[in-house]
């Protein structure tokens, strides 16, 4: 199978999957329609149908993606989407945001929902780094950059549409790599129309399993000075958070 035909085999499956399971969501809502009902920023009734759908979408993508990365993506994506659904749930009334809130939360011994999506999709960007990289330095390069990659779709998910764009945008540039990127890419653009439409939310789910298998898509493709680069910027941004938050929550005439 050609690069090309493998990409575009790979963007297929994880969008259509990702559309299927969506309306399947949608309509069951399993649990009832509390636990997937929200109001978004501009107050309008919205679901968190679509981060679920992400995450089965890209990880049976990521299935039929380069073979080297498979079960890295797997598992990042699984483990990202997990962690992020848990925090739409369990964290939604919670007003803390950053890992810096979470993590003085945990210094007075509370241990937030917040922080068991640090620490969780940590985790699983460490293992994937042992299963791509050889060397321990890069194995916790890959380790940073998975997280933050996770961690910054999650950051600019302030608006309608703009985790899903920032998704396309940063995958673009890795399917000159590999077709791994063609995963997350393909559910981003599936759940676009619906984000922008006010009809429907990534959640934390979306999100981060989007990022999560970027993360991998960047890994896969770099050597140790492509990770410093990635891992440098991704940390920049993650200590700016705040900054960064602002300027995503702003519209062409500024805050709304």
């Amino acid at each position: 199978m050609t690069d090309l035909a493998r990409t575009l085999r790979t963007a297929a499956l994880a969008g259509g999957l990702t559309c299927a399971a969506r309306t399947v969501l949608r309509r069951t809502k399993p649990g009832g329609a509390p636990l997937w009902d929200r109001k978004n920023h501009a107050g309008r009734d919205v679901d968190l149908c679509a981060g679920p759908a992400v995450t089965v979408g890209v990880a049976t993508g990521a299935l039929a993606a380069d073979p080297g990365a498979r079960g890295a993506a797997l598992l990042v994506t699984l483990t990202a989407g997990a962690c992020g659904a848990y925090d739409d749930v369990a964290g939604a009334d919670d007003p803390r945001r950053g890992p810096r809130a979470h993590l003085g939360a945990l210094r007075q011994g509370e241990l937030t929902s917040g922080a068991v999506k640090l620490f969780g999709i940590s985790a699983a960007g460490l293992v994937a780094g042992t299963l791509l990289k050889e060397r321990w330095a890069d194995r916790v390069l890959a380790g940073v950059v998975v997280a933050g990659t996770a961690h910054f779709l999650n950051l600019v998910d302030v608006r309608p549409g703009r985790a899903a764009q920032a998704a396309l945008a940063l995958g673009s540039a890795g399917l000159l790599r590999g077709s791994l990127a063609a995963a997350p890419m393909g559910a981003a653009a599936a759940v676009l129309p619906d984000d922008l439409a006010e009809r429907g939310m990534l959640g934390d789910a979306g999100a981060h399993a989007l990022g999560g298998a970027l993360g991998v898509a960047i890994v896969a493709g770099n050597g140790r000075a492509g990770l410093v680069a990635h891992a440098a910027g991704l940390v920049a941004a993650a200590a700016c958070g705040e900054r960064v938050s602002a300027w995503a929550a702003k519209g062409p005439d500024g805050p709304r």
